[in-house]
């Protein structure tokens, strides 16, 4: 058994984002090659009576810099936040605050009126409404069980 050296510098976190960046879209890692900062919000999706719900954090954000797309059945919001005020001269331990661009798709599970989607922006999240088409009819297939007589 070999002993893994503890080190108290090590940030899981790190980990986690270099495992994300391998599965980011081509996109979204030529962003980030080219020295911008790239991350995809978390998304809640829910559903009601009428509306199937999309919720993402987006604190900080300008809502002006958000574009949100439904097309074909697949929710696309994306856009770009700038970090303006940044300061070279401090001497950070920790730089956890994120900004760059960020696009995230997401297939919907219900068919939706893609023309009556709407979206609004309070208290840093974006809930996007997509009003469902119509109670969707499971199609009931009966399945004919025959025998099959063996050769002997």
């Amino acid at each position: 058994m070999s002993l893994i050296r503890w080190s108290p510098n090590w940030d899981p976190f790190a980990d986690m984002q270099d495992m994300m960046q391998q599965t980011l879209p081509a996109r979204i890692q030529q962003q980030a090659v080219a020295g911008q900062n790239a991350f995809i919000p978390a998304v809640d999706m829910y559903e009601t009576k009428n509306d199937l719900i999309v919720e993402t954090p987006l604190a900080g954000m300008n809502p002006e810099d958000v574009e949100v797309e439904v097309s074909n059945g697949i929710l696309t919001i994306k856009g770009e936040t700038k970090k303006e005020r940044e300061v070279e001269e401090k001497n950070y331990y920790r730089k956890e605050t994120r900004s760059g661009s960020f696009f995230r798709q997401v297939p919907l599970p219900v068919s939706v009126i893609e023309e009556k989607v709407s979206a609004e922006f309070a208290d840093g999240v974006l809930q996007i409404t997509c009003p469902k088409s119509g109670e969707q009819q499971s199609k009931k297939i009966s399945v004919k069980v025959t025998t099959s007589k063996s050769n002997e």
